[in-house]
Formats: C-alpha cells, sequence, structure tokens
C-alpha cells in the first residue's frame, strides 16, 4: 500500500477574478496542472478528501463537527458540479465504524451536499472529473462557530489514518486530500450579528434558488475587488506572515502547536476562511499516523483577488 498527501487552498474566485500580479495566478494554475499530472500517474484507489462547507450543504439546523459522507453528490456552487461523487458505500461505512471504534463520534450521511470547499480541488486535480476516482468526503465544520478543537480535529484525522493502516492490501494507493485555508476572511454572515433573514439562511438555507445563489456570489467578487484595491474595511487582510510559519508547523509534524491552536486566535490571524485550517490538520494527522512524513510546499501567494493565501503542499512517508 502506497500513501500520499495533497493540502490546497480553495478559491472560488478564481474563475471569476484574476490577481493584478499574472504571475501569482499563472503560478498556482501551473501548480495544480503540474499536481494533476502526479494524480493521474499516481492513479489513487481511494481519496480520503477532508474539506469544509459554506453553509451551501450543511446548516445550524443540524451542524456536526464532523461528518463522513456515504452517498454524495456536489452542492453545483460555483459552477463546480452538479453530479454524484464516487463514493465507494461499503468503505466508507466501514471507516465510519473504525473511527466510532477509535473514539472519535462522527455524524455521517447519505445525502451529503458537497461544496466547492470539496468539488473544486478534485475539479483540479482529477481533470475536471468530479467522479473519476472513489472519494470519501469528510466534512469538518470551519464556518460555523462554535466549532470542534484542533485536539479533536487531530484525533479525527489520527482514526482515519488507523483506518488507512487496516487496508494493508499491496494494491492500495490511497491519497488523503485536504483542502481549505490558508488565511482569508470571506464575508461569511455569523449568527448573533446577523439580521434575522440571513439567520434564516444560516439555519435552513439548502438549495437556493439560481438567483439568490447569483446573488450570494457576486457580495463574494465584490468584496474581493475592494480588497485587493485596498479596502481593509470589508475583511481582515491576508497574513503571509502567519500562512509561512504555519506551513512551516506542519514541514516540522509540531503537532502539540497545532494542538495549542485556538478558534479565536485563528479568526484573530487567520481571518474566518483561516479556520478551514482543520482540514489540513485532519489530513496531517492522519498521514503521520502511518509513519513519519517529508512535505514539499509547492507554491504559496497572498491573493487578494482571490481572498486568499494560496497554497499547495504534498507530503509522502519516508
Amino acid at each position: 500500500m502506497t500513501v500520499k498527501l495533497i493540502c490546497a487552498s480553495h478559491s472560488p474566485l478564481m474563475e471569476f477574478a484574476s490577481p493584478a500580479e499574472q504571475r501569482q495566478e499563472q503560478l498556482v494554475r501551473a501548480t495544480f496542472e503540474k499536481i494533476a499530472a502526479e494524480v493521474r500517474t499516481y492513479n489513487p484507489t481511494l481519496i480520503i478528501a477532508f474539506g469544509p462547507d459554506h453553509f451551501n450543504g450543511f446548516f445550524y439546523d443540524l451542524m456536526p463537527s464532523f461528518c463522513v459522507g456515504v452517498r454524495a453528490t456536489a452542492a453545483g456552487d460555483w459552477d463546480y458540479g452538479p453530479g454524484k461523487l464516487n463514493v465507494p458505500e461499503q468503505t466508507s461505512l466501514t471507516l465510519i465504524r473504525q473511527v466510532l471504534d477509535e473514539g472519535v463520534d462522527v455524524a455521517y450521511s447519505y445525502r451529503m451536499q458537497a461544496d466547492h470547499g470539496v468539488t473544486q480541488p478534485l475539479h483540479f486535480l482529477c481533470d475536471g472529473e468530479l467522479d473519476r476516482y472513489p472519494t470519501i468526503p469528510i466534512f469538518i465544520n470551519g464556518a460555523a462557530a462554535p466549532m470542534p478543537t484542533t485536539k479533536r480535529v487531530i484525533a479525527l484525522g489520527r482514526a482515519v489514518g488507523a483506518f488507512i493502516q487496516s487496508l494493508n492490501a499491496e494494491n492500495e494507493r490511497v491519497l488523503i486530500l485536504g483542502t481549505g485555508g490558508l488565511s482569508h476572511d470571506p464575508p461569511t454572515p455569523q449568527m448573533g450579528s446577523a439580521p434575522p433573514e440571513v439567520e434564516e439562511f444560516l439555519i435552513a438555507g439548502r438549495n437556493p434558488t439560481p438567483e439568490a445563489r447569483q446573488n450570494r456570489q457576486a457580495k463574494i467578487i465584490s468584496v474581493g475587488q475592494r480588497l485587493a484595491a485596498g479596502d481593509q474595511s470589508v475583511a481582515v487582510p491576508l497574513n503571509p506572515e502567519w500562512d509561512r510559519e504555519l506551513l512551516e508547523t506542519f514541514k516540522r509534524a509540531d503537532f502539540a502547536a497545532l494542538e495549542a491552536m485556538s478558534e479565536d486566535e485563528i479568526r484573530r490571524d487567520g481571518g474566518r476562511g483561516g479556520q478551514e485550517v482543520r482540514t489540513w490538520i485532519a489530513a496531517f494527522a492522519a498521514l503521520q499516523t502511518l509513519g513519519e512524513y517529508d512535505m514539499t510546499i509547492h507554491c504559496y501567494e497572498a491573493i487578494s483577488e482571490w481572498i486568499a493565501g494560496f497554497g499547495i503542499v504534498s507530503a509522502e512517508l519516508k
């Protein structure tokens, strides 16, 4: 059995705005193309994708910390999808059973809607085919406060790592995918500070009309343009220093430092979207359960037009 890891930022604005520095966009897209070619060569037999949600598939009417998809479809936001993900149902159920046995209480869904937090990286890494490889999506709440502690996220990752270890088949080629972060502060409304109609959306806003989705996406595009123009009133500025230190923390496999990160500290240093770094933490914890690893940083760019500190890394066992 072989195991590889890829962690990548995502930004739905990639198809709706171009950075003033064309070099940044060229580097990110070229990196995705390079990594996608490596994925084609690797031809994974299973992808385990840790991803967040942006109030497209998970809402406050019932907000789990973690949820494993047994069956899943693309939410279709930002034009990724729609369509079914290729979830191997029995394998997903086996993973759920083992994670529960490891002491991590995950929710699970036979009707998961995976938004761009999962579908965009699959789009770029799988040649636009969301169902190309068997994929188990694992949702980690990184948008709806209160959120799971990083300590519990590490426990989830290690439980999934134990599941991967149990596969123990020579022909298994597992790809662990983490998607989200790094520093960014999209205009995600918060319960307790939003008007009643917005709170109602946060509670039960599934399957919006095309017009409602377009209006929401237009607001996010506008924030990216204003942030790039220097208007810091619309969002917390990107934090390249925090991003680079975080990348080095993953490279050192310093899980004590990751475990010490609090929700408030992440919000302060990485913005609202920085909370998505939980997906990277889970992915690296899963890999580290299998042994020591070497990590490669393929690119990092702070791209205001995309409202993202954009990083792409990979790792393999030593």
